[in-house]
């Protein structure tokens, strides 16, 4: 298992990361199947939201208050991992709030839920219009000075939106969560067709440059959704859509002995940026093919080889 910087910190984390979004209906055998499979993979490190569960009957918090009940973690076992959450999106006419008010009520809110008493990263969860950077400062330094909140990030955030932030925000925003995958991945084409006349890669959707920003400013880029198509759902694998990729996954899959799942997930991990893979899973199995691609050691050839097979425009 390979393990990248957090940020501009000296702590190491997993490149792997077990996402909780979809636990709520899941009983407490399956969330225990699932948290297992993780730790004995090397995983360590579990994303949140409290929109995740929103739309289940236990509302708000219900995949944190899920994965909690199910494992009652120790405190000698809580220090072993990671808890990561997010805040800012309302579902009641939704919208997105990073006021003060709300980051301070989600993030307690959150603490209750996970029944512990810090939170090792929160999150922005969307770029808020609307947002007054004094007020996140305030609420991430009240978080931070009582002990609930030990590091903080964005996600889905353009290179702007964060100076913005960090304008105000005292502490350093450490991670920047965003969608990637081989078919959506155009935060990584964009770089290469950025002077290409008619190409539809050479668009700037990311703000200008996210990656490279993140990777000069010291904030990990986790991955969400990265097997996803695209705005579509569904995963790639075996999609119809995408026969020329999956017929690349599977001769390297062939290749290196592993799955198509791990050969996606080294793509992601190959790059210099020392990325995240945030998984959606619930299925045990599907975390130990991905930790199966965590430093898997695909040749440039490889690399770019899989991104023109999903579709993208390589000069």
């Amino acid at each position: 298992m390979k393990t990248v910087p957090l940020g501009s910190t000296e702590t190491t984390v997993p490149n792997i990361i077990a996402g909780m979004m979809r636990i709520a209906d899941k009983s407490p055998e399956q969330v225990r199947a699932l948290y297992s499979a993780a730790r004995e993979a090397g995983v360590d490190f579990f994303d949140h939201a409290d929109l995740y569960g929103f739309n289940h009957p236990g509302g708000y918090h219900h995949c944190e208050r899920v994965f909690a009940e199910a494992l009652s973690l120790s405190n000698a076992e809580r220090e072993q991992v990671t808890l990561q959450t997010k805040a800012g999106i309302v579902d009641r006419d939704w919208h997105f709030d990073s006021s003060y008010e709300h980051i301070m009520t989600s993030a307690e809110e959150s603490l209750r839920a996970l029944r512990t008493e810090y939170i090792d990263v929160l999150l922005l969860h969307r770029p808020d219009a609307l947002v007054e950077p004094e007020e996140v400062a305030r609420a991430f330094d009240e978080l931070e000075s009582a002990g609930k909140v030990r590091s903080f990030g964005v996600s889905n955030h353009t290179p702007r939106q964060i100076d913005l932030l960090q304008r105000a925000v005292r502490q350093p925003l450490l991670v920047n969560q965003v969608q990637l995958s081989l078919t959506h991945s155009t935060i990584v084409a964009q770089g290469l067709a950025s002077n290409m006349a008619g190409q539809e890669d050479s668009l700037t959707r990311d703000g200008g440059g996210i990656l490279d920003y993140c990777r000069l400013h010291g904030i990990t880029v986790q991955a969400w959704s990265p097997f996803q198509r695209g705005a579509q759902g569904g995963v790639f694998f075996g999609s119809e859509d995408h026969p020329e990729l999956n017929a690349e996954l599977d001769r390297l899959a062939t290749h290196y002995g592993v799955t198509p799942t791990a050969i996606a997930t080294s793509w992601i991990t190959r790059h210099p940026a020392n990325m995240q893979v945030v998984l959606g899973t619930t299925n045990p199995q599907r975390i130990a093919e991905a930790v199966a691609g965590s430093d898997l050691p695909l040749t440039r050839g490889e690399w770019y080889g899989l991104l023109q097979a999903a579709g993208h425009h390589v000069p």
